[in-house]
């Protein structure tokens, strides 16, 4: 069984190093995933870029995206070099771009490249390889495809596949529609965690409340969070008290003072502010002042010098009668 009951989705453009640091404040347990990294930018490009995280990070998955065998296993060295806890194989991006670099959704076609994949990565590292994918492409959305797809890659090894449950469309709709125009099929999620339940099977696309998490819950090993954890990030410390009941919940403005020394700290190494502050937007989503405390941070966080007094001063502001 999955020992991560929750975990938030890798997202291009979202779960940088400063993301995923402030998700670690907000949940000491959740799995957390990098953006996708392309074997391809491994191979010629700066490693401790692409790669570095702080170790308050982990537990911390690497994604992968690549469809060569031997630059994924080159790439998923490097991934157990710099200490990460999983590799994941993306499988699941239907973007142009990554359609044209052969990886992403577009490899479900393609099972024996991801199954040859999976076994070079396996031979190469100590560490779970796994699979993040949908249940199907365009006008493949049937069962026998996806348990076609499953069959192969489980076949050499792989034990852990992460499923959005939705369909990709590869021509016809953005990135973006493809987030949420393909319809929800959690049921057949469900069915292929009760075909294959020696496979851990993570649920992933539209959980939003933790009654939606409990039921899946119930079906499924573990589920991963991806829009949801990002415009509403305190959910994942209520889920994190809501599986340890005996975890002290911060308050939002704990989570800020926690977070105020690695901003000190990035800042003063040359890290813009608004790096930062753009992922802590919807910390407050939902409660009074969260009007005020986004427009401080857009306001505030691109001025020369800006530093952790902007977010001291956001607090201020809200707690100011308006």
């Amino acid at each position: 069984m999955d020992p991560y009951r929750v975990s938030v989705a890798p997202m291009m453009e979202w779960t940088d190093r400063h993301c995923r640091y402030f998700m670690r404040l907000l949940s000491p347990s959740a799995l957390l995933y990098t953006e996708m990294v392309t074997a391809a930018a491994l191979h010629h490009g700066n490693h401790e870029q692409l790669l570095q995280y702080d170790a308050a990070e982990h537990p911390l998955a690497l994604q992968l995206g690549g469809s060569e065998p031997s630059l994924m296993a080159e790439a998923a060295m490097l991934g157990q070099q710099y200490g990460y806890d999983e590799i994941n194989i993306n499988v699941g991006c239907p973007s142009d771009r990554v359609q044209s670099g052969q990886f992403g959704a577009c490899l479900m076609a393609s099972p024996q490249t991801v199954a040859a994949c999976v076994q070079a990565m396996r031979s190469a590292v100590d560490l779970p390889v796994t699979v993040k994918t949908r249940i199907g492409i365009d006008d493949r959305d049937d069962y026998e495809f996806l348990t076609d797809f499953i069959d192969a890659v489980a076949a050499v090894g792989c034990r852990k596949f992460i499923v959005h449950a939705r369909i990709a469309i590869l021509s016809g709709l953005s990135p973006k529609e493809n987030r949420t125009i393909p319809p929800l099929n959690y049921e057949r999620v469900y069915r292929i965690k009760q075909d294959y339940p020696q496979l851990d099977i993570v649920l992933n696309g539209g959980l939003e409340t933790i009654q939606q998490i409990d039921l899946a819950l119930s079906h499924v090993d573990a589920v991963m969070i991806g829009r949801q954890a990002y415009h509403r990030p305190y959910l994942l410390s209520e889920l994190e008290r809501h599986f340890n009941p005996d975890w002290s919940l911060p308050s939002r403005q704990e989570i800020v003072q926690d977070l105020l020394p690695y901003i000190e700290r990035e800042v003063t190494s040359g890290t813009p502010l608004h790096r930062i502050t753009r992922h802590i937007m919807g910390l407050f989503a939902g409660v009074p002042g969260a009007r005020i405390w986004r427009r401080h941070l857009s306001e505030n966080s691109y001025a020369a010098g800006a530093g952790p007094e902007v977010l001291l001063d956001a607090l201020t502001a809200m707690s100011q009668p308006v």
